[in-house]
């Protein structure tokens, strides 16, 4: 199997080649991207080949490379709610004009897509639990510019879907929920709002900064380590019967709201790093911390029964596991 990872020199995207090139199957991974420091230990295996491409401006050289694989995952997106709310057009040019453009020569060539949704297309739902199937998608007002990455994603969402029904295309959705683990941001950056939430607090504490609980912390998330996560991908990976399908990939049990997420954090930095003594917590405004265009979601839970039903798949990894996987990854550093 012929596989091409566009993205792969991001999180999920070197966890992806990490995972597949350990199986040392007959399988080859072309991996595009425009860095490859995660994957640096990667690059002598000759079952990897990395091409250097900005997607932006060489779709010309993504769609040659389409042709010629048999799996493609489009794994490259702005995925930072900073950068949706300061430079949202930025968001748009890449996870939706670009990626749109790769699923289209998906369909041209006739290959299957794997394709990453997200848990952020389900917006502001009241549902207990986000159901693929049935939830509603719920955005904010067009001056919260917050939601452009939900809108880019969904629409992609329901153009794949138009493509699996019109044309055959072979597709899944997966949407991650809040996965976390090494090599998800680089803390060594001290702005703030630089770094998705777990990232951002570890930077926080290894810089010395107090930790901002952006309008009081009380909106919860279920967090996900990355081994469950890429153990799902490959699961749908090696699967032949879950095209068109649109599966959640998270962790009911980890729901955790913000605030105590941070206090979790900063007692083991102290306890089992000897970190973060002199860091507190406090609060922050949103409109102070993002900016006005910035909206929040209150709760995000998935329903996992369709990667249960589909996948024979759940998490295994809990939240204090989880943190302490990551935080080993970093502060060991």
């Amino acid at each position: 199997m012929r596989i091409l990872i566009i993205g792969a020199g991001g999180f999920i995207g070197s966890h992806l080649c990490e995972k597949i090139l350990a199986l040392r199957r007959d399988w080859h991974v072309t991996a595009v991207d425009i860095s490859f420091v995660k994957i640096e230990h990667l690059l002598q295996d000759k079952q990897l080949r990395t091409i250097q491409i900005n997607i932006l401006t060489d779709m010309d050289s993504v769609d040659e490379l389409i042709k010629e694989c048999d799996v493609i995952f489009p794994l490259a997106a702005v995925a930072n709610p900073a950068i949706y709310v300061q430079n949202p057009l930025k968001v748009f040019e890449l996870d939706f004009e670009a990626n749109l453009r790769v699923v289209k020569s998906v369909v041209t060539h006739g290959k299957r897509l794997i394709f990453p949704s997200t848990s952020e297309v389900y917006g502001m739902c009241k549902d207990n639990e986000f159901d693929e199937e049935y939830s509603p998608c719920v955005t904010g007002p067009i001056c919260k510019q917050r939601w452009i990455y939900s809108c880019c994603k969904q629409m992609l969402d329901r153009v794949i879907h138009a493509y699996g029904s019109r044309d055959g295309l072979r597709y899944t959705l997966f949407r991650p929920f809040n996965w976390v683990g090494p090599r998800l941001d680089d803390i060594s950056n001290a702005e703030q709002g630089s770094s998705r939430v777990v990232t951002q607090f570890l930077s926080n504490i290894l810089h010395g900064r107090d930790i901002n609980l952006v309008n009081g912390g009380h909106q919860t998330r279920c967090f996900t380590y990355i081994s469950d996560g890429i153990g799902a991908l490959m699961k749908i990976l090696e699967s032949d019967h879950v095209d068109r399908q649109i599966i959640n990939i998270g962790n009911p049990h980890n729901e955790c709201s913000i605030a105590t997420l941070a206090q979790k954090i900063l007692d083991l930095a102290k306890k089992k790093y000897g970190r973060g003594n002199m860091v507190k917590i406090k609060i922050a405004n949103s409109n102070d911390y993002y900016g006005k265009s910035y909206q929040d979601v209150s709760k995000r839970v998935p329903s996992i029964e369709n990667a249960k039903r589909l996948l024979d798949w759940e998490p295994e990894v809990g939240l204090d596991e989880l943190l302490i996987k990551t935080m080993d990854f970093y502060f060991s550093r």
